[in-house]
């Protein structure tokens, strides 16, 4: 009996030794030449309930590279099916990127997000995106003119994380992990709509919990980069007054009333005018200050609009729940902020600081 309950004990400090350490009690096989690791999933809906996953294999050699698609109805288990049907083990390792069909997301992605979140394989900066239309096929079209079009797209994507441009949404798995699990906030993802001449941004996807509920584009997105984004555009094209701003930064101030009743969401900018072509003289004063407000005013109905979208939509992707936290009081049940925002009074301010415009060449 001690014999048994030492041999016991070896083997659990064998194995918390293995756990400790990270290593598994056995070995994987991760030899170069005879592994594959993909670097993006495109997952759609397929027949019957189950999962289309489809990838470029192989990804990263010189080998003429084809469009592997399974059908399948859990993810892991396209995997399996990979290396059923391929000469080389597939891993995961080193994937940059998740493609989700919008039809995929109008149904939840949370399961396939815990997949993820619980592989310890896949990276948290992994790229989540949403896309329109027929990927897949879009894929398949692309071999023979861009061997390299998934790595170009990661690359695009992460070009416009690292310099914070605000021009497009760009989410990665942590991200969105902690919008879609954190009390007072909803998640969102980049839209790209597939079109004859590529793969084009189209804006910005809203969700519900894990559920895509509307797609915001154009001026709408372009807002809701400067509000919620870093707060940074590089240019902002307003069609109705034939104006482009340039080098957007703002600041955001969110006030509540005490009785939750009303919200005053202000937005302070610097900026200068990049292109005019109405009929203002703007290096009047007296007509550049006309031109300053008439862009808040449009800018403060447009947001306004946009925000009660949200409202209307019981969503939350500002965050503006935070600002019902309050020192030395339990904070409010998401549920019931929800319920609140839903019927709030929202009233928006804009002030807008435009850099007098000056003859750029007056000193050459």
């Amino acid at each position: 009996m001690r014999l048994h309950k030492k041999i016991c004990k070896r083997l659990i400090l064998l194995f918390m030794t293995f756990w400790l350490s990270g290593c598994a009690p056995f070995t994987e096989n991760n030899l170069i030449e005879e592994i594959s690791p993909i670097t993006f999933l495109s997952i759609s809906k397929g027949d019957k309930g189950k999962l289309k996953v489809s990838t470029i294999l192989p990804p990263l050699s010189k080998e003429n590279k084809i469009v592997m698609s399974q059908e399948v109805s859990l993810l892991k288990e396209d995997v399996q099916k990979y290396n059923l049907n391929f000469y080389q083990e597939i891993k995961s390792g080193q994937m940059r990127m998740l493609v989700i069909s919008d039809e995929l997301g109008k149904d939840g992605i949370m399961s396939i997000i815990n997949v993820l979140l619980t592989d310890p394989d896949i990276p948290l900066r992994i790229y989540l995106v949403i896309v329109k239309g027929n990927f897949e096929k879009y894929l398949e079209s692309q071999l023979g003119k861009d061997k390299n079009f998934d790595y170009s797209f990661y690359r695009m994507l992460k070009h416009y994380e690292e310099k914070n441009q605000g021009e497009l949404t760009v989410v990665n798995l942590h991200q969105f992990k902690n919008l879609l699990y954190t009390p007072y906030s909803d998640p969102f993802l980049p839209v790209f709509k597939i079109k004859e001449d590529g793969v084009n941004y189209e804006g910005t996807a809203l969700f519900q919990d894990d559920k895509l509920v509307k797609i915001i584009s154009s001026l709408d997105d372009r807002i809701f980069q400067l509000i919620n984004n870093d707060h940074y555009l590089e240019v902002l094209p307003i069609q109705e007054f034939e104006v482009v701003l340039g080098h957007v930064r703002s600041k955001i101030k969110v006030d509540i009333d005490s009785s939750y009743s009303t919200m005053t969401y202000t937005v302070n900018i610097d900026t200068r005018i990049e292109e005019y072509r109405g009929e203002k003289q703007l290096f009047d004063p007296k007509e550049l200050e006309n031109m300053k407000k008439d862009i808040e005013i449009y800018l403060e109905k447009q947001t306004h609009e946009l925000v009660k979208k949200m409202q209307e939509l019981k969503v939350d992707p500002l965050q503006l729940g935070k600002q019902t936290k309050r020192p030395f009081s339990k904070p409010m049940e998401e549920k019931k902020w929800i319920e609140m925002f839903e019927k709030m009074d929202i009233k928006i301010k804009y002030n807008i600081n435009i850099d007098p415009l000056i003859d750029a060449n007056s000193k050459r």
